[in-house]
């Protein structure tokens, strides 16, 4: 490892301790707070769209991120460890095949969709809850039937066989 690399080691090492950046990539939905300095005044500034390409290594990683504003196409590039980034956040996973989705550029509408990645552990909780209080349903409405037969039956008059 070469002094450079070192150096870099050690700012990435200091930028990260200040802020979290999230695990992601190409294909997810992610909103980028930008710091916006407007004369004597500072502001933060949602961007939110999908990310369609990260580039770089080291301290120089970036990535792309495409939204559609107003009908209008709108791409922006974020260094990770820029201090004008003050978070990011992952607000959906996209299920994708390639690492850059330059093509989403000629798209429009229906075919510039991304499908979410549905993690399995949660779908398999999630099933083994909805399971459990169908059963429960079930068996509560079984007893409600059972009762009322026999409400019913109370009602009815005896009749003797001869």
């Amino acid at each position: 490892m070469n002094i450079i690399e070192k150096i870099e080691k050690d700012q990435i090492k200091k930028l990260v301790s200040d802020k979290k950046i999230p695990e992601f990539n190409a294909g997810d939905t992610i909103k980028v707070d930008v710091k916006v300095i407007e004369g004597s005044r500072e502001r933060i500034q949602a961007f939110e769209g999908v990310c369609i390409a990260k580039n770089g290594s080291g301290i120089n990683k970036s990535f792309t991120v495409r939204k559609i504003s107003y009908g209008e196409g709108v791409e922006r590039v974020f260094p990770i460890f820029s201090p004008k980034v003050a978070s990011i956040t992952v607000l959906r996973k996209g299920k994708v095949r390639r690492a850059k989705l330059y093509y989403l550029r000629n798209r429009r509408g229906k075919s510039a969709r991304i499908v979410e990645k549905i993690q399995a552990n949660n779908k398999k909780k999630q099933d083994n809850k909805s399971t459990g209080t169908v059963t429960d349903k079930k068996i509560e409405a079984n007893s409600v039937i059972s009762k009322s037969e026999k409400d019913i039956n109370k009602d009815k008059p005896k009749v003797e066989e001869n």
